[in-house]
C-alpha cells in the first residue's frame, strides 16, 4: 500500500481515504477546505467536561470515547485488545491527529457498556467508537442518543443499527448481495440454497431471497441443516432432486462445517461443475479453500490486499498478528481524525457521517446508510485448486445510493 494517500474523485464529492499514513478528506471538486457548506475552522471545546478517569490515547482537543471488551470472558478480550491496538496505530499513522481517545472497558456486558458510555460523555466525548457486542451496542446507543452523540460500533447484527448508531462491520447481507449480483451477471438464473439452522443462517437466508428477487431470478429450493451429520445428510438428500432445476447453489457454511458438508454433498451427487457453488465471507479460510465439493465456487469478501498491508504494519508494531476485525477500529479512528481535521463543528454530524460518496479504508470503500447500516465495496473471490483468487475486484466507488 502506498504511504502517500491519493484521493478518488466521484462526480460531486470525493472519497475520504483512510488507509495508511497521510489520510485526508478532500472537498468538492476544485475545493480545498472541506465538504460544501461546512465550517472548516476548529470547533470550540464543550465546557465543563470532567477530566479523563482512565487511560487515553492521543492528546488532541477533540475527545472520542473508545468502548471495548478489554477484560471480557473468552475470546472477547483478545478481540477487544486487538481493536485497541489498531486504534492506537491509527492515531500514530495520522499526522497531527487532533484526537484524544477515552479508552473504556465495558467488560463485555451491557451494564459495563452503559457505564462506560456515561463516563465517556461526562468527559466530553463527541463521538463513541465501539462497543463490539450487540447487547452492549444497544446499551451504549440508548445513552448516546439521549446525549445527542453518534456511535460507530462494531457489531455485525443489523438489528442494533439505527439512526445515529452506525455499524462499521462486515454485515453478511453485503456478502450475499454482492455474490448473487455477480452470479446473476454471469448468467445464473435459478438459485438453490443449503443454509445452517443458526442465527447467521437466518440472516443470510433472508438476504439470499431478497437478492435473488432483486435480480429477477428464481429460488429453486432452500434446505436447512443442523449441526450434526445426520441432519446434513438428510438436507443434502432432500436438496438433490431440485438441483436439476438450478444453476447455482448457495452454501454459507463456515470453516468448521464446510469440509464435512462438502463430503456429504458429493456423496449425494452434487457436481460443482454443473451447479456453481456460492458462499459468503465465511469461506475466506484455507480449510474451506481445499474442500473439493466447492472448487470453482464464488464468494464475496473485502479485498485481501488492504488487510494484508494493515496486518504487516500491526505485526511490526505489536509483535503479534491482529484479529480480522482490527481494521474496523483502525478505520473508525482514522475517520474520526479526518473529520476532526476538516469538518469543524459539523465533524460528526449525520450529514457528514452518511456522505453518499463514502470513505476508503483498510478494507476498501464503505459508507454509512441513514439507518445505521453500512455498504461496502467487496471483491468476488474464487476457490481454485485449493487457493483463493480474485475474479472480480472490489469497486473503487460505491455509486449512487439505491435506498
Amino acid at each position: 500500500m502506498s504511504r502517500q494517500s491519493k484521493l478518488l474523485t466521484p462526480p460531486s464529492r470525493r472519497l475520504i481515504l483512510l488507509s495508511g499514513v497521510g489520510a485526508a478528506l478532500a472537498a468538492c471538486s476544485g475545493g480545498t477546505g472541506g465538504l460544501p457548506g461546512f465550517d472548516s475552522s476548529t470547533a470550540p471545546q464543550a465546557g465543563g467536561a470532567a477530566q479523563p478517569s482512565g487511560p487515553t490515547i492521543g492528546t488532541g482537543s477533540v475527545k472520542v470515547g473508545l468502548i471495548l471488551p478489554l477484560t471480557a470472558e473468552g475470546s472477547g478480550a483478545t478481540v477487544g485488545n486487538s481493536l485497541k491496538n489498531a486504534a492506537e496505530m491509527a492515531l500514530a499513522e495520522f499526522p497531527g491527529a487532533d484526537l484524544t481517545l477515552l479508552v473504556k472497558d465495558d467488560r463485555g456486558t451491557p451494564d459495563g457498556a452503559q457505564a462506560a458510555a456515561q463516563e465517556a460523555l461526562r468527559e466530553g466525548a463527541e463521538l463513541i467508537i465501539g462497543p463490539l457486542f450487540a447487547p452492549s451496542v444497544q446499551a451504549v446507543g440508548q445513552v448516546a442518543r439521549g446525549a445527542g452523540k453518534p456511535v460507530i460500533a462494531f457489531s455485525s447484527d443489523s438489528n442494533v443499527a439505527s439512526r445515529g448508531i452506525y455499524l462499521l462491520s462486515f454485515p453478511p447481507e453485503n456478502d450475499v448481495n454482492r455474490v448473487i449480483a455477480y452470479a446473476s451477471a454471469q448468467g445464473r438464473k435459478s438459485f438453490a440454497a443449503l443454509v445452517p439452522e443458526t442465527a447467521y443462517g437466518k440472516v443470510v437466508e433472508g438476504a439470499f431471497q431478497q437478492a435473488v428477487a432483486n435480480r429477477g431470478a428464481r429460488v429453486a429450493v432452500i434446505e436447512r441443516f443442523g449441526a450434526d451429520q445426520n441432519s446434513m445428510r438428510a438436507a443434502a438428500t432432500r436438496l438433490a432432486p431440485a438441483l436439476q432445476q438450478a444453476d447455482a447453489l448457495f452454501v454459507p457454511a463456515d470453516a468448521a462445517t464446510m469440509p464435512t458438508l462438502g463430503l456429504i454433498l458429493q456423496q449425494a451427487g452434487y457436481d460443482p461443475a454443473k451447479v456453481k457453488p456460492l458462499g459468503t465471507g465465511v469461506w475466506n479460510d484455507a480449510n474451506v479453500a481445499r474442500v473439493p465439493a466447492i472448487q470453482g465456487g464464488w464468494f464475496a469478501s473485502p479485498d485481501t490486499a488492504g488487510f494484508n498491508a494493515f496486518a504487516g504494519r500491526y505485526q511490526k508494531r505489536f509483535n503479534s498478528a491482529p484479529t480480522r476485525t482490527a481494521t474496523l477500529s483502525y478505520d473508525a479512528v482514522s475517520l474520526a481524525a479526518a473529520l476532526a481535521r476538516t469538518q469543524g463543528s459539523q465533524r460528526f454530524s449525520e450529514s457528514v457521517l452518511t456522505n453518499a460518496s463514502g470513505f476508503a479504508g483498510a478494507d476498501g470503500v464503505f459508507r454509512f446508510r441513514p439507518d445505521g447500516l453500512n455498504e461496502r465495496g467487496l471483491a468476488v473471490l474464487e476457490l481454485r485448486n485449493g487457493q483463493i483468487v480474485t475474479v472480480n475486484a472490489a469497486p473503487r466507488d460505491l455509486g449512487p445510493r439505491t435506498n
